[in-house]
């Protein structure tokens, strides 16, 4: 057996906004390898800025894993905790090997088109009336699960484009998610969090800065909004450092990617935390290629969540690869009868 790593440019149809600024492209890393009779695939996907492991040495991990590749996917995962984009990487590229097709992982309804998943729209920050337009193409597309950017333009406007929506959509027609990615002050975060609450909203998504925990559990416990750590999660490695925060904090939800969380198997640890602890969860891509969408997409399925997934971000950008992925009347479809569209050669 050996393995290969190759870096991809994704590059956004639109520049794409958060709290954090904007962006027009996105890199990302596959690691391939291979025997005598096929090949695997996985995609190891580092958001620069924002992933744990967005290190100097990040490219000198992917050449020691590839020169390492005989250990196999147990070890490798253990030696590489503190990258979690590659374990995530290495745990797709193996199963991916070991599968009949290289992109049909986990055989399911919903590999076999039977079944689909409910997903969110997303709609990105940038100013109101671009955002504006962004909320009636997907309520037009058939969402009933709309995700909006928060904390990168003037507050009022925010509330603005909510009390728009809630116009002409109930909570039961529409279910609203926002996500503030830490933009509040912590001696603002209680007043917005009301404020926001005139909208009838789903969740809000870590409103202030991960690593102020005493301030997020305090607002769990009096937010009139359900609270959904993301970032906070992010660099959590053992088990006991999981649970301690998820103790401490006590958020009602918890958003799992498994490019930063440690792949699969790191994103089912924080899955058996969570259910110990009665709070929810679902899981959300990070950007990724197609090829990483499906991987975590035909996973996502398994989990048998049934709230709406932060999934089907594919179309995102112009090079990306076709794959059997769709998005239809807010629901994310694998149609079977496409095929991937993926050259190893040429990446």
């Amino acid at each position: 057996m050996k393995a290969s790593y190759h870096k991809y440019i994704l590059n956004f149809k639109k520049p794409s906004g958060t709290s954090r600024g904007v962006m027009t492209h996105k890199e990302t890393w596959f690691i391939i390898i291979e025997n005598e009779q096929k090949k695997g695939i996985g995609e190891c996907g580092i958001l620069r800025g924002l992933s744990c492991d967005d290190r100097p040495d990040y490219e000198e991990k992917l050449a020691w894993t590839c020169a390492n590749i005989h250990l196999g996917n147990e070890l490798l995962w253990e030696a590489l905790i503190d990258f979690p984009s590659i374990q995530f990487g290495i745990e797709m590229a193996f199963q991916s090997l070991a599968s009949s097709n290289p992109f049909l992982l986990f055989p399911s309804d919903f590999t076999n088109g039977a079944k689909s998943i409910p997903i969110n729209g997303l709609v990105w920050m940038g100013n109101e009336a671009f955002m504006r337009q962004q909320i009636e193409d997907k309520l037009a597309e058939g969402f009933h699960c709309i995700k909006l950017k928060i904390g990168g333009i003037n507050f009022d406007k925010e509330l603005h484009l909510l009390r728009f929506i809630r116009q002409h959509f109930t909570p039961e027609q529409v279910e609203i998610r926002v996500d503030a990615n830490g933009a509040f002050n912590e001696s603002e975060a209680l007043d917005k969090l009301f404020k926001l609450s005139e909208f009838e909203l789903h969740s809000i998504e870590q409103p202030i800065q991960k690593n102020n925990t005493d301030s997020m559990s305090y607002l769990c416990k009096t937010s009139p909004i359900p609270i959904a750590l993301d970032e906070e999660l992010i660099g959590v490695f053992s088990l006991e450092e999981k649970e301690q925060l998820l103790v401490k904090i006590k958020p009602q939800y918890i958003i799992l990617k498994p490019s930063f969380v440690g792949g699969f198997r790191g994103t089912n640890e924080w899955i058996e935390l969570a259910k110990k602890h009665h709070i929810k969860w679902w899981i959300t891509s990070a950007l990724e290629s197609n090829v990483g969408l499906n991987a975590i997409s035909q996973w996502t399925f398994l989990q048998q969540n049934y709230m709406h997934q932060g999934l089907g971000t594919g179309g995102l950008f112009t090079n990306n690869f076709d794959c059997q992925l769709e998005v239809f009347e807010g629901q994310l479809w694998f149609r079977k009868e496409r095929n991937f569209q993926f050259d190893f050669y040429e990446i």
